[in-house]
């Protein structure tokens, strides 16, 4: 991860998108401790995939706790069949 002033982001735009688009994040700073971080796409959907992978997780460990607390509810096919109709 690389540090960069605001001011030399923008007059180095191009060159930070190109390196950007290679693989590098850039910490943009800026007053007030407002920093930005600048990271390519791919990187970014790799974030988020992530964090939906975690979340999905902890449902099952929910879920896997409630089961071992006997807190479920139990039902026939028959009855799921005719809730379906």
């Amino acid at each position: 991860m690389r540090a960069i002033r605001a001011m030399e982001f923008r007059d180095n735009f191009k060159e930070v998108c190109s390196r950007v688009a290679s693989g590098e994040t850039y910490v943009v700073a800026r007053p007030h401790n407002e920093n930005i971080v600048v990271l390519s796409e791919d990187e970014y959907n790799a974030m988020q995939k992530t964090a939906r992978n975690l979340a999905y997780l902890e449902m099952l460990e929910e879920s896997r706790r409630q089961i071992a607390e006997g807190r479920v509810i139990e039902k026939t096919m028959e009855e799921l069949e005719e809730k379906a109709r």
